[in-house]
């Protein structure tokens, strides 16, 4: 029997290609999708996407989404005291292992895994150590699209935002930036792929500043 699974789902390409490993390798049975909402946004947290969206995502992939809220500049003990609450419900029910999709950062895989196993709960990371040029390229040639949502404009440029990835956006991008954006430069919402039953649908809406953190508002 397949060990039952959670992944921590932000929409980006990088929790898209976690599952996609994840499904491919056919070890665990995905059956839930978690993912922090900002309260009074009412969107994915850091990558700026509607909840809406999210949710057509989720219907997309099948997969039922759990929601975590927390306020607007939440703090990291409120943050972790929420995690943890959505953490035992899911063990409750039986899942027991989280699938996250970092690929180098040793202090975030660190504080993960110390959440988790603080429960005693697994936490598995199907992306980690991998060339993220390699991982990039196979992204796009096994079909999935995605586009920014948010840019840091200490690290890239507004030329960037709003913007589907493909060969040409990462031959653009300095050399100095990752190409899948694992130093927080850019987060991405991915609409198409072998994982979706259909094409999440949405038009560019408007472009928002919060300081250095740039946004692009996505309609659907």
């Amino acid at each position: 029997m397949k060990e039952r699974a959670a992944v921590s789902w932000s929409g980006g390409k990088d929790s898209t290609f976690a599952l996609y490993k994840i499904l491919k390798a056919d070890q665990y049975k995905v059956e839930a999708l978690l993912t922090t909402v900002t309260e009074g946004f009412n969107r994915i947290s850091i990558h700026g996407v509607r909840e809406s969206l999210l949710e057509k995502q989720a219907e997309s992939l099948a997969i039922p989404l759990k929601k975590m809220y927390i306020p607007q500049e939440s703090s990291n003990e409120v943050y972790q005291k929420r995690m943890s609450e959505q953490l035992k419900e899911l063990k409750n029910v039986g899942i027991e292992t989280i699938v996250f999709g970092d690929i180098f950062l040793e202090d975030v895989r660190a504080y993960r895994e110390e959440l988790i196993e603080k429960l005693k709960m697994k936490a598995i990371f199907p992306l980690w150590g991998q060339s993220t040029d390699e991982l990039i390229n196979e992204f796009f040639s096994v079909g999935f699209k995605t586009i920014t949502t948010c840019i840091d404009t200490e690290k890239v440029t507004s030329e960037f935002l709003g913007r589907e990835m493909d060969e040409h956006f990462i031959k653009e991008l300095p050399k100095n930036v990752d190409p899948c954006g694992e130093n927080g430069e850019f987060h991405t919402f991915t609409f198409e792929g072998p994982l979706f039953k259909q094409k999440i649908d949405f038009r560019i809406g408007e472009w928002v500043e919060r300081g250095r953190f740039h946004f692009r508002d996505l309609v659907g």
